[in-house]
């Protein structure tokens, strides 16, 4: 990982919290942390599973952290290991001797993704009730997985998709309409093998629900077809939706269709090894190590980026309104979640720089405050970059440029302008996806 912070008085500890953080959601470590073998013996959290018990063991999986699972997972099953194949956002793939990993892309679905996805298909549906599948999840396998149903061509769902990243939807609204035009998502993978199956996941959602992360493939779906064409018509979608995705969902919600499935299987187990929580954990002790009083926000950042940012800056205000002599210490408030944001237009940017140009507009003037915002993926949106840092000073140094940030977020063309202005943070692909990672420093 290489991390490249602005300059900044707060660079050294950011740099720390940074790799402190992104250390404790290394889907690496977190596989080692939770799984163990003692000769058959494998041990899954607070369960185990007798291998001696299983013909085959086949390992499958998506998402962007699935590579750093697979290559976790492989040191302990070695030559046990039938066969493997686990797709990754393009640029994540990590070396592996058992378990092929192949590139597909990301957020957008594409023909890659779709021979992964029908491929998994096909050896999960080949095993017996003597087999064993291993399935690693992480965010992104909505995406990396596009098996549509027959009706429903990949091009209508790489055009649905779009819409639904750009809309605004929170991500459990875009995975109820995506798990109803799948083969494989809401349960449907499970539906589709006879094995055991063991799920390890990388949580990238926000109270861990299972049936969010990656859509829920081997978990019951609680949603319904009625939920997926309200969701479209709430986000104006509906009259936008390609033709062959409402006749699917208006047949499903006629019951010609059948339903997600909604009983899991008993062959079934899940265990999330990481999650956003374990990584604000480690970036609290890192920033008090620092000497920082620490101030946990109450809730996870969601919602439209700028009015998430908006609630930071009030903070960052009522805080520096105190007389100095109050803080004896730095103060470090630390979040976690994950923003939308509503596109219009072409612009380049992604939810955290967002947040963060938001940021700089509202603290503009304020001295002694920075706000960092950064994707745990170390992509932000469709850029090469994990998010910004920006200070008080930040629209003053814009302005100075002929920069306008404010323009800037009306377009969402953040990237060029934060760019410019020597804001971003980059670490390059982490191997981890565990959401969003919010920190304000006031000196």
């Amino acid at each position: 990982m290489r991390l490249r912070l602005p300059r900044s008085p707060v660079t050294p500890v950011l740099r720390r919290m940074l790799a402190a953080g992104l250390k404790a959601a290394d889907p690496f470590e977190a596989i080692q942390r939770t799984v163990r073998l003692s000769g058959d013996r494998l041990r899954v959290g607070r369960r185990t599973f007798d291998l001696s018990r299983y013909d085959r063991i086949v390992v499958v999986g998506a998402g962007k952290a699935s590579a750093r699972m697979a290559q976790a997972l492989e040191p302990l099953l070695k030559d046990r290991i039938h066969e493997g194949l686990v797709v990754v956002k393009r640029g994540h793939v990590r070396p592996t001797r058992w378990i092929r990993i192949v590139e597909a892309g990301h957020p957008v679905p594409d023909r890659d993704g779709l021979w992964a996805a029908e491929t998994t298909l096909r050896m999960a549906a080949a095993l017996t009730h003597r087999d064993l599948l291993i399935v690693l999840l992480s965010g992104g396998a909505s995406s990396l997985w596009p098996v549509p149903v027959a009706t429903v061509s990949l091009e209508a769902k790489r055009q649905l998709t779009n819409q639904l990243l750009r809309s605004g939807a929170a991500i459990d609204e875009i995975n109820a309409v995506r798990k109803h035009l799948s083969r494989i998502k809401g349960g449907s993978l499970a539906a589709s093998t006879y094995a055991t199956i063991i799920t390890l996941i990388l949580s990238d959602v926000i109270g861990d629900e299972m049936g969010s992360i990656g859509s829920g493939p081997t978990v019951p779906d609680p949603s319904t077809f009625a939920e997926a064409m309200a969701i479209l018509r709430r986000y104006n979608l509906w009259d936008r939706t390609p033709s062959t995705v409402r006749r699917h969902l208006v047949a499903g919600r006629r019951g010609l269709v059948p339903e997600t499935p909604k009983r899991g299987s008993r062959r079934a187990y899940h265990t999330i090894v990481g999650s956003n929580r374990s990584m604000l954990e480690a970036v609290a002790r890192a920033a008090r190590a620092a000497g920082c009083h620490v101030v946990r926000w109450p809730h996870a950042i969601v919602g439209e980026a700028r009015v998430a940012a908006a609630l930071f800056v009030q903070f960052a205000r009522r805080q520096t309104a105190r007389s100095p002599r109050l803080r004896k210490h730095p103060i470090c408030v630390i979040a976690g979640g994950e923003t939308t944001v509503a596109v219009t237009g072409r612009g380049i940017g992604g939810r955290a720089q967002e947040f963060a140009a938001a940021a700089a507009v509202g603290i503009a003037g304020v001295p002694r405050v920075w706000i960092a915002a950064v994707g745990s993926d170390g992509t932000d949106g469709p850029t090469d970059v994990a998010g910004a840092l920006v200070s008080g000073a930040t629209v003053s140094e814009a302005r100075r440029r002929g920069i306008d940030l404010q323009q800037a977020l009306a377009q969402h063309d953040t990237y060029p302008a934060l760019q410019r202005l020597g804001c971003h943070i980059v670490t390059g692909p982490t191997g981890t996806n565990v959401n969003d990672l919010y920190l304000m420093l006031l000196l």
